[in-house]
């Protein structure tokens, strides 16, 4: 005997329903467990058992893989240097091979080669593709060139490097999430997830089919505005500071240890690899050197008596322009006679053109280039023909490996993951010498210095959460949750 009881809740696929049945003895059981589950909003398994594991791969990356693998849609958000290429590659074979049919890898401009390389190095046969030409196995594109290809003729999809989606545009963003979600098979691969931002990992998470974005922030977290689109009005006399507090999302009180919990059900992070349980011998960093530089200036800027620090966005980009050629001439002088790789990175036009001008050896990688020039010139770079790369951290900073190079240049900005990316192009594991980073700041950027080791410290904490709730996701039996039987009135 079975009675099927119908629930007026709605859930994203469908009706819930659940069933009470009846045994010989008379005693009745619930199928509540599936109701739970689904209700915890858990990442659930839909891969497969791997079907290839090369012996290539380190004890740690064959941990990600089979895991990855297994769960079928997830993301790694592992370091630099850690070997996230040869895991996706591995990842993509073995969909491959399952499916007999093909993977799209989507990178960042210029990485699709360094990916078709790794593969060659490795024996694995991946195809670059750039107009939408399909080959059999893996295809490896450029996340611009995206809209060439159908998803319907690939079983799974990566997305190398797929931190940088949420530097895209809404529109760029939106295509790439709608591609993937019509695949069987996802994997996001990135070193920075969300560095100081909890909520950004909503961009992941809808990508992979989980929660989407504005699911995610109503489960988890809140603002005082008690609204999903919070707002700073500008207001004469207001405090300004408060209302951007009001506007700030943050942990509802009891959804932390949930939030992470759940972001450990898709994801597996790690800075190292005792991060997973195994050894660190072979992934050591060599010394990081960060020196900052402040210029000075006699000039005030426009209206003012004399030099004053800048205060607010608007004052600080306003001295940044003011400042162009004092900042200039002394990252110049850092690198310009060394004889020595440096990477130089800019935030607006005319500092990439002033520092091609005085750097010698110098080439600019500027937003008005082709994608093929700017493919041209990084690999130029990468390969040792440029001495010095000028470029933006928007254009440039994202999976490229330049470990050839021991010397980076920087004008801070208000962007952790931009700078975290801008070093680790260099500082990664894999690198034989010490890095040196020079930040050349002035007098009214303190602020932005500031801010920026708030944000490294927000980094931290996310990651030693997340890893925390790994390890203890992974010590949880996943088995019955109740062991006490239930008892039922009389009548029923």
């Amino acid at each position: 005997m079975s009675r099927i009881i119908q629930s007026s809740l709605a859930e994203r696929e469908g009706p819930l329903v659940y069933t009470v049945e009846q045994a010989a003895d008379g005693s009745y059981s619930y199928a509540y467990e599936a109701f739970l589950d689904r209700k915890a909003q858990l990442g659930r398994d839909s891969g497969f058992a791997p079907v290839w594991m090369p012996d290539f791969l380190f004890d740690f990356q064959r941990s990600l893989v089979d895991w990855s693998v297994r769960k079928g849609r997830s993301a790694i958000f592992a370091d630099c240097g850690l070997g996230k290429t040869p895991i996706q590659l591995v990842w993509a074979e073995n969909v491959v091979r399952h499916t007999n049919k093909r993977v799209l890898i989507l990178t960042p401009l210029a990485v699709s080669h360094q990916t078709i390389a790794e593969a060659g190095k490795f024996g694995i046969e991946a195809h670059r593709s750039q107009a939408g030409e399909l080959h059999d196995g893996i295809n490896v594109t450029n996340y611009e060139r995206l809209h060439y290809f159908n998803p319907d003729d690939f079983a799974g999809c990566v997305a190398d490097e797929s931190s940088i989606l949420k530097s895209f545009d809404g529109t760029r963003k939106a295509e790439v999430t709608e591609f993937m979600r019509r695949m069987s098979y996802r994997l996001l691969a990135t070193a920075t997830a969300a560095p100081n931002d909890y909520i950004e990992l909503g961009t992941s998470s809808e990508a992979l089919g989980e929660l989407g974005y504005t699911d995610m922030l109503t489960r988890f977290f809140k603002n005082d505005q008690n609204t999903i689109k919070p707002t700073v009005y500008r207001h004469r006399g207001q405090n300004f500071s408060a209302l951007d507090a009001a506007a700030k999302w943050r942990f509802k009180g009891h959804a932390e240890v949930p939030f992470w919990r759940w972001v450990s059900s898709w994801a597996r992070a790690l800075r190292r690899p005792s991060d997973l349980g195994f050894l660190d011998e072979r992934f050591e960093l060599p010394e990081l050197i960060e020196r900052e530089h402040l210029v000075e200036t006699d000039k005030p800027r426009p209206g003012m008596l004399f030099a004053m620090p800048a205060v607010g966005l608007d004052e600080q980009r306003e001295e940044r322009r003011f400042t162009i050629e004092e900042r200039c001439s002394r990252v110049a002088a850092l690198v310009a006679d060394t004889g020595q790789p440096a990477l130089a990175w800019c935030h607006l036009n005319p500092e990439g053109k002033r520092l091609a001008e005085m750097i010698p050896d110098s080439l600019e990688v500027s937003g008005g280039d082709s994608d093929e020039a700017k493919e041209e010139k990084f690999l130029a770079f990468a390969s040792g023909q440029l001495r010095v790369l000028v470029t933006k951290p928007r254009i440039g900073a994202w999976g490229l490996n330049f470990q050839h190079c021991a010397h980076v240049t920087f004008f801070p900005s208000h962007s952790f993951e931009q700078y975290y990316q801008g070093v680790r192009r260099c500082w990664r594991f894999g690198q034989t010498r010490p890095v040196v980073v020079d930040v050349v700041t002035t007098e009214g950027e303190h602020q932005v210095m500031r801010n920026l080791q708030r944000k490294a410290k927000a980094a931290d904490r996310m990651f030693s959460a997340l890893v925390e709730e790994m390890h203890r996701a992974e010590s949880i039996e996943r088995g019955p949750k109740f062991t006490v039987k239930e008892e039922h009135p009389s009548w029923l």
